[in-house]
């Protein structure tokens, strides 16, 4: 699925809260003559089925309805016909007769009060299918679990455009299960509330929206409680009539011809006649039918077609504009494809469907948010957040639709507004300059649990210079780095207000704000974090604002300070390395040439993330008094977790430091951008030592996975040169790489880091298009291992369907490292726990099959990249793109503690109260206004875990780009 929590970079989250938990053995004792009995178990149990006739995967979700936890767990259940076991997942599962039986994994088997786990099988038969009526946990037969009512908005349609004034009708169909009745209907437009209305048909008559895109949303509700939200619908208000026209992104193949729909956005008083024709671009596309048409007072809103013939020679891409007599005109990009370019019509598709407005992926100043969706927390704790990921993938989008389109403008776009919000400004970090890099930071140590910070700041620890920082400034002439911070409120829904070039311009600031969330070691969790300002001006938070709370000193100034997430700043390199590549192949280089060198200046600085986090000597560090570095001698040359950089924000206080990461994650690397900074002209860093570096990272990297990978395949965790975060000293035998010490789960541990497959998808994919590009045998060893593993962990149904690995469970370590006699790692091991459908995880996997497939022949990886794609595509669209439900039974965790010191208080800018009974959700009351939030009541109280369709922009933009690979190296 997707990754929750994360620490100041890559993404991540878990197929369920408890596959997470280490399940801990629980002695019982009594005091009195009679044993202490446990409490009876109350549960229910979730069966879905994802049928193709002959065959079908089950999945079952059993909830714990009763005070006390569950430890160990047998599931029981019969079917009535000839279903037959084929393999189980999450679960040791077996089979006797009718009667299945699922015994708890391990990982998984204590269950909290009020919490959930999943489990699933798969299952031959022929005949009928009918589902099981009864289940069983340890002998006890359990509740059905009441279903939530299903609700659809019926109008108004998707895409609509309305003008300013005009009433915009709404109405939703809602159906209740077991036997319950629909209680009301509420209408928002995104969080905000619209209306309720209480009786069928449910309608609602909206006057007032603002000009602009909106995003409607209807909620149902039912007698006993349950709820449940629409999928989003996206309009757009306009202040004038307008010609309408759908999609906004058309694909057409040579010789052959398609169509756009075009209808008005409001009923006019006469006659209007809409012509359309070519207004710029490609002279093989014409209009051939539907040029001029009319609609009358009476079939304004009913939608004709134009058709756009292709000829058989030309490509690139045309703009039709539709237009007529006082309205608003409409305009259609549309793309000639080559002759069997299905999977570019579907990259456009989707592109349109992500790019349109009303969709809901973009803020009003562009900014992708992390989902349409709001109510979620994985890495960020809000879907209007956004990540420097998501402006990564934005910019990878856009170099993919120059490739198909021929049109660069919109990359050049991506990475102005990149640089404009999430790159901080000179007045962002205005007092750089106070930078001294032979004393770059003071040393403050990393503990294992939130409740022992604030951290000791400790002068007496020796720190070293920082080598780069010089012929950084040497070259590019500022003290300024050019990095992206990693978090931003987008909405500002915190109201910090850390606008770009603004210190806490506060809760009335409209623009995108810079937040942090992560700061107290391996075990903090998002659940666990107080979110704060980048820049912290004491206006919020405590009387030091929010520093005392992370770092302890003898007194405190007010600063700024921003957190890179090295693996979205090499993801920019990567697509300005492709966006050079296919524009040169068109002869159009030149037109992004000014934004390829920003990525080379990008590159420059993140060379940071190589080195160890207080320039300390990378290598056999066993403690604070291990050597500062000199040099050099102080990189890793791997990708860290992160680097950050921050100052006072008083100019007389006359300071600044930076930092790197001593650790260092598999999932991280990226030697495709490693290989483009140091070998692709266009890319390479004009510091003097810039593409050396990147060199000998790309060599390292290589190496790195070499080291890490499984006797099957997988790749681990990663390696540390600070153990603990604090330098100590690692278990007796932990093996090395270049002296840094083997992590099992580098970064964080709740969930572990190791864990989610989507790491091993999106870093694999890099070593396949590194590998694709230059047939580098030694990157051909790692994919030739790694694919034969993924793949005999895949399962593709005859519908379409498909599972993939989920969570990965390790033992076990590699070899220490030998370069000129690698080991085999016989000892290393991993273990699939469960699957997963997740489709955004499942783009980049088989964009890591497609590229390996390519220069390879592999049969079997094309096979099921394509099958991938073919199945997400038939199986799984919808209005917004392209998404699965999940069950989020970790959402039991808003009730979660958050530490705040005794004795400490402040607020946030809300005035929610920060303290020692702070939780999750107290200090996020926003929450409370979400239409989603009843759904979590609900699950708090002790219902079913809720079910989500969530639309990451990450994800859809990743498998648009699977469908353009797959065309541009396969179909």
């Amino acid at each position: 699925m997707h990754p929750p929590p994360r620490r100041r970079g890559g993404l991540r989250r878990l197929w369920t809260a408890a596959a997470a938990a280490l399940a801990l053995p629980l002695t019982m004792l009594s005091t009195g003559s009679t044993p202490a009995q446990a409490a009876a178990v109350q549960c229910s149990v979730d069966y879905t089925t994802n049928d193709w006739g002959s065959g079908f995967t089950a999945e079952l979700t059993l909830t714990n309805r009763g005070t006390d936890a569950i430890d160990g767990w047998t599931l029981t259940y019969d079917h009535s016909g000839n279903q037959r076991l084929v393999n189980g997942w999450n679960g040791t599962w077996s089979q006797s007769g009718t009667t299945v039986t699922v015994k708890d994994a391990g990982y998984n088997a204590r269950i909290a009060a009020g919490a959930a786990v999943t489990t699933g099988g798969q299952f031959s038969y022929s005949g009928g299918n009918a589902a099981p009526t009864s289940f069983a946990v340890n002998g006890t037969t359990c509740a059905g679990a009441h279903q939530p009512p299903i609700t659809v908005l019926t109008s108004p349609e998707a895409g609509a455009v309305y003008t300013q004034g005009e009433t915009v009708p709404l109405a939703a169909t809602a159906a209740a299960a077991d036997e319950a009745t629909i209680t009301e209907v509420e209408f928002y437009d995104d969080t905000e509330l619209l209306g309720t209305d209480t009786s069928a048909p449910f309608t609602l008559s909206v006057a007032g929206l603002t000009v602009g895109s909106h995003s409607l949303v209807a909620k149902a509700y039912d007698s006993m409680g349950a709820s449940a939200n629409s999928t989003p619908v996206g309009i757009t208000v306009a202040s004038g009539p307008a010609v309408v026209a759908t999609p906004s992104q058309l694909g057409v193949q040579q010789g052959e011809s398609g169509t756009f729909a075009v209808k008005l956005s409001k009923q006019p008083s006469s006659d209007v006649t809409v012509t359309t024709s070519r207004a710029s671009g490609n002279s093989g596309l014409s209009v051939s039918a539907g040029s001029s048409l009319t609609f009358t007072p009476s079939n304004w809103s009913t939608a004709q077609n134009v058709t756009i013939a292709a000829d058989d020679s030309g490509s690139g891409s045309a703009v039709f504009e539709s237009s007529a007599p006082g309205h608003a005109k409409a305009a259609v990009t549309v793309t000639q494809l080559g002759a069997a370019k299905t999977y570019d019509a579907r990259f456009l598709e989707l592109y349109g469907k992500i790019t349109d407005p009303a969709s809901g992926y973009f803020s009003p100043e562009g900014i992708p948010y992390h989902s349409v969706e709001t109510l979620i927390v994985e890495a960020p704790d809000h879907g209007h957040e956004t990540t420097s990921e998501a402006y990564s993938y934005l910019l990878w989008l856009q170099a993919m639709y120059g490739k198909v389109t021929g049109d660069w403008s919109r990359f050049n776009e991506a990475w102005d507004i990149m640089e404009r919000y999430m790159i901080p400004t000179h007045a962002d970090q205005a007092t750089g300059s106070f930078y001294d890099p032979s004393k770059p930071a003071t040393y403050a140590p990393e503990h294992d649990t939130p409740d022992e910070y604030p951290s000791q700041l400790d002068s007496n620890v020796s720190v070293g210079p920082d080598p780069i920082a010089a012929e950084l400034k040497s070259a590019y002439g500022t003290d300024d780095v050019y990095g992206m911070h990693w978090l931003q409120d987008v909405d500002n829904v915190y109201g910090y207000g850390n606008e770009p070039g603004e210190c806490e311009a506060g809760p009335t600031a409209t623009g995108p704000s810079y937040i942090n969330t992560f700061q107290r070691g391996a075990q903090e969790s998002v659940w666990e974090t107080v979110p704060q300002p980048t820049c912290d001006a004491f206006e919020y938070g405590g009387p030091n604002g929010y520093l005392d709370l992370f770092t302890k000193d003898a007194s405190y100034a007010k600063q700024w300070k921003f957190t890179n997430a090295p693996d979205a700043d090499a993801r920019a390199v990567q697509a300005a390395y492709w966006a050079d590549l296919w524009a040169g192949e068109q002869g159009k280089d030149g037109e992004i040439a000014g934004t390829v060198a920003k990525a080379a200046k990008m590159g420059d600085y993140l060379r940071y993330s190589m080195y160890d986090k207080y320039f300390k000597k990378v290598g056999n560090c066993t403690s604070t008094s291990c050597p500062a570095g000199t040099g050099k001698d102080a990189s890793h040359y791997l990708m860290s977790w992160y680097y950050a950089w921050g100052g006072a924000t008083d100019a007389s206080a006359g300071w600044a430091w930076r930092i790197g990461s001593s650790h260092a994650h598999g999932g991280y690397q990226n030697p495709l951008a490693a290989y483009a900074l140091s070998s692709y002209p266009d890319l390479r860093p004009k510091s003097a030592t810039g593409a050396a570096d990147w060199g000998k990272s790309l060599d390292r990297q290589l190496e790195f996975y070499r080291w890490l990978q499984s006797d099957e395949g997988a790749i681990a965790g990663g390696a540390t040169n600070s153990w603990g975060g604090r330098y100590a000293a690692p278990p007796a035998g932990t093996p090395t790489f270049y002296g840094m010490y083997y992590d099992e789960k580098p970064v964080y541990h709740d969930p572990p880091s190791n864990q989610w497959f989507g790491f091993q998808a999106w870093s694999m994919e890099r070593v396949a298009e590194y590998y694709q590009q230059t047939g580098d045998a030694d990157a051909k060893v790692v994919l030739d291992k790694w694919v034969d593993w993924a793949l005999s962990e895949t399962t593709v149904n005859p519908d379409g369907s498909f599972l993939m690995p989920s969570t990965l469970q390790w033992s076990g370590q590699p070899d220490t490292w030998n370069s000129s006699s690698p080991g085999d790692n016989g000892g290393l091991h991993v273990t699939v726990a469960d699957y997963t459908n997740d489709v955004g995880v499942a783009a980049a996997y088989a964009k890591t099959l497609t590229y390996y497939a390519d220069r390879s022949g592999d049969t079997e990886a094309a096979t099921t990249a394509k099958a991938l794609l073919d199945g997400m595509w038939e199986n799984n669209q919808d209005a917004l793109g392209i998404a699965v439900p999940e069950t989020r039974a970790d959402y039991n965790r808003f009730d979660d503690p958050v530490y705040v010191p005794s004795g400490w208080s402040g607020t946030m800018p809300n005035g929610d109260t920060i303290d020692s009974s702070s939780t999750f959700a107290s200090i996020r009351s926003f929450y409370q206004d979400d239409p989603a939030w009843s759904k979590i009541e609900s699950y708090l109280a002790g219902g079913a875990a809720p079910t989500f369709t969530y639309h990451r922009f990450w994800a859809q933009a990743d498998i648009a780009l699977a469908m353009g690979s797959y065309a541009e190296l396969l179909e």
